[in-house]
């Protein structure tokens, strides 16, 4: 399932109940500005000691993948976003 086609809810659901907090922001100044007004927190213990994770993006879908693409590359139990590109 691609990031345009995925439940928002139930993904985030999913990364809560796998340890990761994830804030998702929408900036209307950046938006105004033709900016990227989209960002993609991610942190918690499920992220193990590599830190956090940040995009930000003009879209939301391209900001979501970017978020799940480093997301993927770090170790832990994230084969269910193998789906979700």
């Amino acid at each position: 399932m691609g990031a345009k086609e995925m439940n928002v809810g139930q993904l985030m659901e999913k990364l809560g109940r796998s340890g990761v907090t994830v804030i998702l922001k929408v900036d209307d100044e950046r938006m105004t500005e033709g900016g990227e007004p989209w960002t993609l927190v991610m942190s918690g213990p499920g992220l193990g000691g590599q830190g956090f994770i940040r995009a930000e993006s003009s879209s939301l879908s391209d900001c979501l993948e970017q978020g799940f693409t480093r997301l993927r590359a770090r170790s832990g139990d994230w084969e269910w976003l193998t789906e979700i590109q």
